[in-house]
């Protein structure tokens, strides 16, 4: 008798089983009744009329993304490819709409995009598509918004991530950009050398300054000093001309001294034999003797003329 009753007990259970199913986490289950639309249902445990209800398919309601690469033409006649990033999601009270008006919603997706890209896009020249893209992205957000939400789909964002010029634009692109990048380096080394030539010639300038100021003092100095030899000579009755004359021989033998003190001394002192000293002595006082009757000479002159 237990036999018998096997099979109806087990296919009591199957159908007790069949009666409840799960619906996972941020995912809403479409029921059908004999084919026809009856609920949605979300996560969670659930029940169902054996045999007469049935899971007709399950919709994610998580926030999906859909890579569009569109090619296109510039204004300016230059191909380039724009990669598309539409993030999208199910709406939550409008999963019915999802499912049942919209088979392939990433081809109509993908259409849209293709769409409003190709109408955008030609409108710009390159350099504006570069500088305009967020305004691309909200045009394809804008006309992907009003069609997509009558089939349930709700467009959270849309991204231009990619801007992706012919080969040979985007070689000229970098080219230009070089030779840009080398003429304003050459201008700042054309400024950065006149600066340095200006400065040099400034330091230069102030080094001659303190150069001739420097010599100026020292031959003030020297000058002081051989008055001041030449009143000490005088106190012990040597005159003017004799202590002249005494000082350029003394500083005519201390240069020779100096000189021969540095190996390595390229200074020459014309004449220098023995003699060198007497004869500039003699010369001198030859000098200053003939300058001194030329004076007087002058003198009488001068007081004949007065008489007269």
């Amino acid at each position: 008798m237990n036999l018998y009753l096997f099979p109806f007990i087990l296919l009591g259970l199957i159908i007790l089983f069949s009666s409840f199913f799960t619906v996972k986490q941020q995912t809403a289950a479409v029921i059908e009744r004999f084919g026809k639309f009856l609920s949605i249902r979300h996560s969670g445990l659930q029940l169902k009329i054996p045999i007469i209800d049935k899971v007709a398919g399950r919709l994610s309601l998580k926030i999906t993304q859909l890579d569009v690469i569109v090619e296109t033409k510039t204004k300016d006649d230059v191909f380039v490819k724009l990669k598309v990033s539409v993030q999208y999601k199910v709406i939550k009270d409008k999963v019915e709409d999802a499912f049942y008006k919209l088979d392939y919603p990433h081809e109509q997706i993908t259409s849209y995009v293709f769409d409003v890209v190709r109408a955008e896009v030609p409108k710009m020249i390159l350099d504006d598509v570069f500088l305009k893209k967020d305004d691309i992205a909200i045009a394809v957000k804008s006309e992907l918004n009003d069609a997509m939400m009558e089939y349930g789909y709700d467009i959270i964002k849309t991204l231009v991530t990619d801007i992706d010029p012919d080969a040979q634009v985007k070689e000229a692109m970098n080219r230009i950009n070089a030779a840009d990048r080398e003429k304003t380096a050459a201008q700042y080394e054309g400024d950065a050398a006149r600066i340095l030539i200006v400065e040099k010639a400034k330091a230069e300038a102030e080094s001659k300054r303190l150069q001739g100021q420097g010599i100026a003092d020292q031959r003030r100095e020297i000058a002081r000093g051989l008055e001041e030899s030449v009143q000490v000579l005088n106190k012990v009755g040597i005159n003017s001309q004799e202590a002249s004359a005494l000082i350029v021989v003394t500083q005519h033998y201390d240069t020779l001294q100096s000189v021969g003190q540095h190996s390595n001394s390229n200074l020459i002192l014309l004449p220098n034999t023995p003699q060198a000293g007497s004869n500039m002595l003699n010369d001198m006082l030859a000098s200053f003797s003939a300058s001194n009757q030329i004076g007087e000479a002058m003198k009488e002159a001068k007081e004949k003329k007065k008489k007269e």
